[in-house]
């Protein structure tokens, strides 16, 4: 089986990318799995440091280690957001194929730092490293910024010279939850040009790039929910970082969220004797395995790229 650092590689010549899905529970993950293999897609299944706490870090390693053995489809475990090198050196000793030291809100000293000691201690594992450079705003399980702060160009190329990181989260204009925009939606395709020009072989990654479907919105809000107002990036804007760009890998939380949630009030509304968790997790994971299959086709173009 290829390794992960091969699709990257990969991903840069043919304009692709792979699609970092986040899970939180056995559903969750294995909605990603069926997705992928409807596809033929390789991915990265993520979780973050709340993930971890929730699920405990020995069950993370053996839901993924089972259905990776299940399913034989090359998808990545990737902790994403770690921000210690305590959290990053944990998942690489469990055996994690990448991790993230996100050390965008310390000093860009301190940043350069932190993420050179994970990528030593990470590398002499075969483990890879994602950084990030810049700030997005919004909310997402531990991570929280008021407003966005754009990545530099000129410091990016000076941070992974420095660092020697194996991917780079860049700030463009994308956010973290449901409530990407207000009015038109932009993203700053200069600056990720920029960067790109100064950075060819380097894979870049999107962060805060769920497209929050409206009809999940729309289930959510008809069977109990409120969501009024949420907003996420447009498809169009996704595949144009993926094709165009360096983009080599965008990640997905908040739609997995929606799917999961959509489906079960949904359920649960309509069916009010059921007490059997069964069965509305099931409609869960086809409905996730879905959504994983129409982005790995639409918006990433990993179609039988494995």
């Amino acid at each position: 089986m290829k390794s992960l650092k091969t699709y990257f590689l990969d991903s840069l010549k043919k304009g692709y990318c792979l699609g970092a899905y986040n899970f939180v529970n056995f559903e969750t993950l294995k909605g990603i799995f069926e997705g992928c293999k409807k596809t033929n897609s390789p991915a990265l299944a993520c979780v973050s440091e709340g993930a971890i706490k929730y699920l405990g870090e020995r069950t993370v390693k053996a839901l993924f280690d089972s259905l990776k053995k299940e399913y034989n489809l090359p998808i990545f475990l990737h902790l994403d957001h770690g921000k210690s090198f305590e959290i990053c050196k944990k998942a690489v000793d469990l055996g994690f194929d990448s991790v993230m030291i996100d050390g965008s809100s310390l000093p860009y000293a301190e940043n350069v730092k932190l993420t050179k000691k994970v990528v030593s201690y990470a590398h002499k594992k075969g483990v890879l490293v994602e950084a990030e450079l810049g700030v997005l705003a919004g909310i997402e399980d531990t991570v929280s910024a008021e407003k966005n702060i754009f990545t530099n160009p000129e410091q990016a190329y000076d941070f992974v010279s420095k660092t020697q990181c194996d991917t780079l989260a860049v700030a463009i204009g994308t956010s973290h939850g449901a409530y990407k925009f207000k009015g038109e939606q932009k993203l700053r395709f200069d600056i990720l040009k920029q960067i790109q020009t100064l950075l060819p072989k380097t894979p870049l990654v999107l962060h805060g790039a769920s497209s929050v479907p409206e009809k999940y919105v729309a289930t959510i809000n008809n069977f109990g929910g409120s969501l009024e107002g949420a907003q996420g990036v447009q498809e169009k804007l996704l595949s144009k970082c993926a094709q165009k760009f360096n983009i080599c890998k965008i990640n997905t939380d908040t739609d997995i969220r929606l799917a999961y949630f959509a489906t079960l009030r949904q359920h649960f509304v309509e069916n009010p004797k059921n007490f059997d968790l069964r069965n509305p997790n099931k409609l869960a994971i086809q409905e996730i395995s879905e959504l994983v299959a129409h982005k790995n086709i639409k918006i990433f173009g990993c179609k039988d790229k494995i």
